[in-house]
């Protein structure tokens, strides 16, 4: 296999305004799938739209607002879904297995590392997975952005050499296309700006739950975790490798960067930190251009409990995020050397194991 291709679809383009599948386009993608692999490439497909197939079927008028009944939705429709998907791909020859994940699974490093094993085995099979979210558990449901997130923790996790996200619009433009007849692509992002972020709109339809901001923010994920991003529309036989070739309707989010280690993967995106240090313009230039471990000197403050061990978010004074790492003191002793040198840190706390706060090896840049 030359290539691992992670392919997010969002409900928009597997149902009907109304809700309910639209068989017709499931057929389509499975045969774009099917081409991917025909080409030689693994492929991994993150879906939506269990909540849009389901709640027709089980009896609402439009989608569900509430929690439970939108669990309810997904608990039919993804049933509905996967057997719509198998049922398409096994026109190929080909075969697909359903995994469903939530946030916690990614937060957790051995249900994260038993994921990606369970999924390296399908591919090795022959199998396409197929990813969505346990909506019927989960909490978080619209935090994940449509499924843009999962692509993109997905897409870092089995170290994919591309993810490509579909949707309805053929990628990112400078203003809105449907009332600006000025607006133009982007073709090519080399980074993601506030610029950028500033020409995403909401949630285009009444059936899906993300817009393009939610996969900016994909994009950004996977983009940091050294795997570039195609974001544009499949509509029309052989767009799906075309995407993949370069020559896509869409946008292309370009990384310089190499795939993550599996422990700064978790650290930098699945991670839940527990407190904030704030610190001041000398750590911030340590830890972003020096390479250097935060010392108890170069911080201001602190927010949150933690103890040892806990992952912490790191702000500067402007309250801007610069990375996260794993803190070597409880709460309560850091509080006693806020900005004191190291000298009066063995002073004062003897028992200190690490005289760093987070050492560089355990703290990841997000800036």
């Amino acid at each position: 296999m030359s290539s691992r291709i992670v392919v997010k679809i969002g409900s928009s383009s597997l149902t009907t305004e109304e809700g309910g599948l639209n068989l017709d386009s499931v057929a389509f993608f499975a045969a774009e799938l099917a081409a991917l692999r025909g080409a030689g490439h693994e492929v991994l497909l993150v879906t939506s739209g269990a909540v849009a197939a389901g709640f027709r079927e089980i009896g609402y008028e439009s989608r569900p607002k509430l929690l439970h009944e939108k669990q309810a939705a997904a608990a039919l429709g993804q049933a509905l879904l996967m057997r719509a998907y198998q049922n398409a791909l096994a026109e190929h020859r080909l075969k697909a297995a359903q995994i469903l994940l939530t946030r916690t699974d990614f937060a957790n490093r051995k249900r994260m590392n038993n994921a990606n094993m369970t999924i390296s085995e399908l591919l090795k099979q022959g199998i396409i997975p197929i990813i969505n979210e346990n909506d019927t558990v989960s909490i978080d449901e619209l935090k994940f952005g449509d499924n843009d997130t999962l692509s993109a923790l997905v897409a870092n996790l089995v170290r994919a050499q591309q993810l490509i996200i579909l949707t309805d619009t053929d990628g990112l433009y400078t203003a809105d296309p449907r009332k600006s007849p000025d607006a133009t692509r982007y073709e090519e992002i080399e980074e993601i700006t506030e610029e950028i972020y500033g020409m995403a709109g909401g949630a285009g339809t009444s059936v899906g739950t993300g817009g393009m901001r939610s996969k900016i923010d994909a994009a950004k994920i996977a983009t940091r975790g050294g795997v570039p991003v195609f974001i544009g529309k499949a509509d029309e036989a052989g767009d799906l490798l075309l995407a993949y070739q370069h020559r896509g309707k869409g946008t292309y989010f370009a990384t310089q960067l190499s795939s993550l280690p599996m422990k700064k993967q978790w650290l930098g995106f699945m991670s839940s930190p527990l407190g904030r240090i704030i610190v001041d313009e000398g750590a911030e230039e340590a830890l972003l251009h020096g390479g250097h471990s935060l010392l108890p000197v170069g911080i201001k403050r602190l927010e949150g409990s933690f103890h040892a061990g806990d992952v912490v978010e790191v702000l500067n004074t402007n309250r801007e995020r610069l990375g996260r790492g794993i803190v070597n003191y409880d709460e309560e002793q850091l509080q006693a050397v806020i900005g004191l040198p190291s000298s009066r840190v063995f002073e004062l706390i003897g028992d200190v194991h690490r005289l760093e706060v987070i050492h560089r090896d355990e703290w990841i840049t997000l800036k």
